[in-house]
């Protein structure tokens, strides 16, 4: 059935109730009701949450913003406590001590600061170990909650209280790490990165996806926050949108390790027109910092490009398997043939020579693109089909 926001608003009532203390204009209250909306009515869920911005304002014991069980952990180890949980709830089912028709879906949330930095290794273990469950990082680019403190989520240039931006150094000088990438190298059934935009389209029907995948999925969602970006509190859905229509935040998905773009801008905006609106980057609109403008816009540019060859490339690996094998096998053929020929007849015969160099640049090529520049390997998709 076609996605309707009024339908779903309607019939699946809120899993994280009106109350809670998140800051007005705050990215994370929408993320966490869209996903649990993802749920089926009569589905159960245990959800496990970092330490964090959401942990602090949803509860706060004996109250709660939650109606599903829900455990508070660690910044260090949400992704480790909801495979605890899941393990336990199979050893359970297998025994006969619950009931077989009652399906229980296990989801985390946590921040960038619990999910890039500090839980990324129980993250990596749990996605590892194929957990059935979805892990859902809500990344507000930095450690908001305790003073905004930089994280490895923050983008370049930004200005924060352990990067300020001064006369010397012009806020964070690294580059932000790509989380949603590391993911996808874990092979994992389903990764997808979204925002809440467009009626929350994109974050629902990604959101029904990871839930409803059988093994481990993780989702990766931009998070705006008004404190630490410095934005009106009436801008959150324009960052939001700001973020998508200049591919700062591509919208795409990874199922099976096959790429999938979500949306694509019909004209691509300029990165300042998502960098001006925020006080965290007005140190770059100063006379002498463009500089700093075109380096962010170049690397924006150069993750876009990747991402359409790494979409093209997977539409090129569905439509052509059978004439991709055979290339590289004509390929090490022609290679062979030119070498005895060189060997027997004409060492020195430019034609032959040139014969031998196209081969190998063809084959060398090949295997770059898919190995080495994409992380693709060339074999598990050709040859296990």
């Amino acid at each position: 059935m076609a996605y309707n926001l009024k339908e779903v608003m309607a019939n699946k009532p809120s899993r994280l109730t009106a109350g809670h203390r998140m800051c007005a204009g705050c990215g994370a209250p929408p993320i966490a009701r869209m996903v649990l909306r993802a749920l089926k009515p009569e589905d159960k869920a245990v959800i496990s949450n970092a330490t964090g911005c959401m942990e602090v304002s949803t509860f706060l014991y004996p109250y709660t913003a939650w109606t599903d069980s829900y455990i508070h952990t660690a910044f260090e180890c949400a992704a480790a406590t909801a495979s605890g949980a899941e393990a336990a709830y199979k050893s359970l089912k297998k025994q006969g001590k619950l009931p077989e028709n009652q399906e229980v879906k296990f989801i985390t949330f946590g921040g960038d600061g619990g999910t890039y930095d500090i839980g990324l290794q129980s993250l990596s273990g749990a996605m590892e170990r194929e957990h059935d469950m979805v892990y859902v990082c809500y990344d507000n680019g930095a450690y908001m909650n305790t003073g905004i403190q930089r994280s490895s989520a923050t983008p370049r240039f930004a200005d924060t209280t352990t990067s300020p931006a001064g006369s010397v150094i012009p806020g964070k000088m690294q580059s932000r790490k790509d989380l949603t990438e590391i993911m996808v190298s874990h092979h994992i059934p389903y990764v997808g990165q979204t925002i809440a935009v467009n009626n929350f389209k994109d974050l629902y029907e990604k959101s029904e996806k990871a839930i409803y995948t059988k093994g481990p999925a993780f989702l990766n969602v931009l998070s705006p926050c008004p404190r630490g970006w410095g934005y009106p509190t009436d801008m959150l859905m324009q960052i939001n949108k700001l973020a998508v229509e200049t591919c700062y935040w591509p919208l795409y998905e990874v199922v099976d390790g096959k790429y999938k773009i979500t949306y694509k801008p019909a004209k691509k905006l300029p990165i300042e027109e998502f960098l001006k609106p925020q006080k965290r980057f007005k140190h770059m609109f100063k006379p002498g910092n463009e500089w700093m403008l075109e380096e962010f816009q170049n690397e924006v540019d150069k993750r876009w490009q990747a991402l359409l060859d790494l979409e093209k490339l997977s539409i090129w690996y569905e439509l052509y398997p059978k004439r991709c094998s055979f290339t590289i096998i004509l390929g090490n053929y022609i290679s062979v043939i030119a070498y005895f020929i060189y060997l027997l007849y004409t060492p020195n015969n430019k034609i032959v020579m040139n014969m031998i160099n196209f081969s190998d640049i063809f084959l060398i090529y090949i295997d770059l693109w898919t190995k080495s520049v994409y992380n693709i390997n060339i074999e598990k998709h050709f040859y296990n089909k």
